[in-house]
């Protein structure tokens, strides 16, 4: 299969085609039809880009479609029938057709954030490239952000003018010795990368989803909506793996949408979040679970292991888990339709042994006692079974016990969207900084990301200099050299 027949058979995948349809109804009809659709910009932008071209210029676009072969170029209108006789595209109309598009999936009034068409669009090229034969190999993914910083140098004053007005203040983790974070100017890039399920074989870290948003925006909750609109379009998402940045959220910002989605979440907690967070019905709420009143207190000061922990370490640490374990309420239902389940006390499950249940004391000494059980009993320690509603645990609940070896395992498959995020920003990648600056399809329809024809200096004062050349590169005027 040759480049062009790759690249046209992702932008003829339904999901794909639909949306291009979809975009050139709503692009203005001229006197004369436009003999550069926005297909065919499309497929000079990633023909130029899988050329070898690091970003998609439209003189690179336009180079790469009028190299394509005499019949390719035909059929795709780079070559049209005039009444003068055969018309070759021009560089005008593929800068004519781009300034269409971008104006159609841009916002209406920019904020920062993609336009509902757009992100449908790059939803659609993103699902579009993953092959078929990988499409249903996992349901299990990682999410995180990354920070990208803009071409534009920052304001001189809080909120005054730039050369990137969508552009804003970020913070991110610094790389020095000791340095815990860092400020930044530009934008914050979400990615939801496959992973393998918990008993599946090894699947390629392929990128699923991708959104890139303004620093002025919390990325947390406008990618969470793209993984549920991405579940409810048929892909299956069961397990969801997330620092605790989004962790730390309030659930209605990322836990109770995802769970609404099918998702189970595997997630590290946030050191506020860690230990016991109050009671319900008698019972403690601590690292997302309820445990028996009785229980160690020492025990909920569990946390994840160090890294570089020892084999012993490991060992204590791990011992520690399955005696906090014992003492949990277990799950005796699924979540309802309203989010609700029931629990069921320990000792009437046989973890342990309390004299409030007298048929556990039957039970071998092996399991931890209860040696002063409350004067008065609460409800978890009078019925068998309590019924817990969404609310409880809403922001800390998931999949496996906190710091368990379970939770280690599985939560150890995360670091594959650290990876996603090294290649989308690596310079002699992928390169996601520059495909920013010069408008690729797949990111953004920013105006401040699209380089005038001309090279003519377009200073104003107090502004800065935003002088760009036709490549697209920028440059001094000759009184700011």
């Amino acid at each position: 299969m040759t480049d062009l027949a790759r690249i046209e058979a992702v932008l003829d995948r339904p999901e794909v085609s639909s949306a291009l349809r979809a975009l050139e109804g709503r692009l203005p009809l001229g006197v004369r039809p436009r003999q550069c659709s926005a297909r065919t910009l499309l497929i000079g932008m990633c023909a130029c880009l899988d050329d070898g071209h690091k970003s998609a210029h439209l003189t690179a676009v336009h180079a790469a479609l009028s190299s394509l072969q005499e019949g390719d170029q035909v059929r795709l209108g780079v070559l049209a029938s005039w009444k003068s006789g055969t018309h070759a595209l021009t560089y005008r109309q593929v800068e004519y057709t781009a300034s269409l598009v971008f104006d159609s999936l841009e916002m209406k009034r920019p904020d920062g954030t993609p336009s509902g068409d757009l992100q449908r669009l790059c939803d659609a090229l993103v699902e579009a490239s993953i092959p078929g034969r990988f499409s249903a190999a996992s349901s299990s993914y990682a999410i995180d952000w990354t920070d990208v910083a803009s071409f534009s140098r920052p304001p001189s004053e809080p909120d005054g003018p730039s050369a990137d007005p969508e552009a804003a203040w970020g913070h991110r983790r610094g790389d020095g010795p000791g340095q815990k974070d860092e400020l930044f100017f530009g934008y914050y890039a979400s990615v939801m990368t496959m992973v393998r399920d918990e008993q599946g074989v090894a699947v390629p870290e392929l990128i699923r989803r991708v959104q890139l948003s303004s620093c002025r925006h919390d990325p947390v909750p406008s990618f969470v909506a793209v993984v549920t609109n991405a579940a409810a379009t048929g892909v299956v998402v069961t397990d969801v793996l997330a620092d605790c940045g989004y962790a730390y959220k309030v659930p209605e910002r990322f836990a109770l949408p995802l769970r609404a989605a099918g998702a189970r979440l595997v997630i590290d907690l946030h050191p506020n979040d860690r230990g016991m967070k109050g009671t319900f019905a008698g019972a403690i709420c601590a690292n997302g679970n309820l445990y028996c009143p009785t229980t160690p207190t020492a025990l909920f000061g569990l946390g994840p292991l160090s890294r570089g922990a020892s084999a012993k370490d490991v060992s204590a640490h791990d011992e520690k888990s399955a005696e906090l374990a014992r003492y949990k309420l277990s799950r005796a239902t699924n979540d309802d339709q309203d989010g609700y389940h029931r629990v069921v006390c320990p000792a009437v499950m046989g973890k342990l042994r309390c004299p409030l249940r007298p048929a556990s004391m039957a039970l071998g000494f092996e399991r931890p006692e209860v040696l002063s059980p409350p004067e008065h009993p609460p409800t978890c320690c009078v019925q068998k079974s309590v019924t817990v509603p969404p609310q409880v645990n809403a922001k800390t609940a998931q999949k496996h016990d906190y710091a368990s070896p379970a939770w280690r395992s599985s939560y150890g498959r995360r670091s594959a969207v650290e990876r996603s995020n090294s290649r989308l920003k690596d310079p002699a990648g992928i390169n996601m900084a520059l495909r920013i600056l010069t408008g690729s399809p797949v990111l953004t329809a920013r105006r401040s990301s699209r380089a005038p024809a001309s090279s003519a200096c377009r200073h104003r004062a107090g502004r800065g200099c935003g002088s760009w050349q036709s490549s697209g590169t920028r440059s001094r005027c000759a009184s700011h050299a």
